[in-house]
């Protein structure tokens, strides 16, 4: 009988391994010190160097302004991978008009003044200072500064987490996770995670989406590579922990603990 004790001692090993959890996967583990390196890494609140700036310059007589936009081209046109498609291929989002890339030491050249600082600088603020820049050159000039390179990771559970850049700028809490393909069924929405750099220092807050105070929040409107992580809930977690093949197992040891019976009806017999 030592052989059927194997036999059964066997199905018994194979339905126990089975059944059994798999150590918590690695992306689910410190997921806060993650954010934060990343954000380390990424975030900034203020014009940093690689920034990608359109500026437009106006005034009542057009013709006076020409020499601040002579790079301009009105058929060029700046490809952007701001959005994601339902395939999550990225889309083009043109944005036309004279574009500056911030150098490494923070500054860019601009036509009749020079080299102009963006350091500690960001958007509203560069644009004053470039105004009144231009202001010795040009009665009432009226400049516009976009950056079209902003960007913003989204992770977690959404159904397309990735990094998109927003050609506008700017964008809101809302608008992001909307990009990103909102919240899966498993992401929970009391407790969204924002990691964000001011001033050299890294915040992070935790957002609940089903209050509308939330708006209140000085997250709901993004900054420059803010991180917004989506945790998922119990029911994802229980699911990540879960080994893929215990189907496999569990039919593998059904089909043994067939044989070991049939064999133990035959013996009897």
């Amino acid at each position: 009988m030592n052989w059927k004790n194997c036999i059964l001692g066997g199905a018994l090993s194979v339905l126990l391994f089975s059944c059994g959890t798999r150590q918590e996967i690695n992306y689910m583990k410190d997921i806060e010190n993650l954010v934060l390196d990343n954000s380390v890494k990424n975030s900034r609140s203020t014009l940093q160097p690689g920034d990608q700036l359109v500026i437009t310059v106006s005034a009542k007589d057009m013709d006076v302004v020409k020499p601040f936009n002579q790079v301009y081209s009105s058929t060029s046109t700046i490809a952007q991978h701001s959005t994601q498609s339902s395939n999550n291929l990225a889309q083009q989002v043109p944005s036309s008009g004279p574009t500056y890339n911030v150098d490494t030491d923070g500054n860019i050249i601009f036509p009749q003044i020079g080299k102009v600082s963006t350091k500690n600088e960001n958007l509203e603020t560069f644009r004053l200072k470039l105004t009144d820049l231009i202001r010795e050159y040009v009665k009432e000039p009226v400049v516009d500064v976009k950056l079209i390179n902003f960007k913003i990771a989204v992770l977690g559970e959404v159904a397309r987490p990735g990094q998109y850049v927003f050609s506008e700028g700017n964008t809101t809490l809302l608008g992001a996770l909307g990009m990103a393909g909102d919240l899966t069924p498993y992401g929970i929405r009391t407790n969204v995670l924002v990691v964000r750099n001011v001033d050299g220092k890294f915040t992070k807050e935790r957002i609940d989406l089903t209050s509308a105070q939330f708006i209140n929040s000085p997250y709901y409107y993004l900054r420059q590579n803010d991180i917004i992580y989506v945790q998922p809930n119990a029911n994802r977690e229980k699911a990540a922990r879960v080994d893929p093949n215990t189907g496999l197992y569990i039919s593998v040891a059904s089909v043994i603990a067939s044989l070991v019976i049939g064999i133990l009806a035959l013996t009897k017999n």
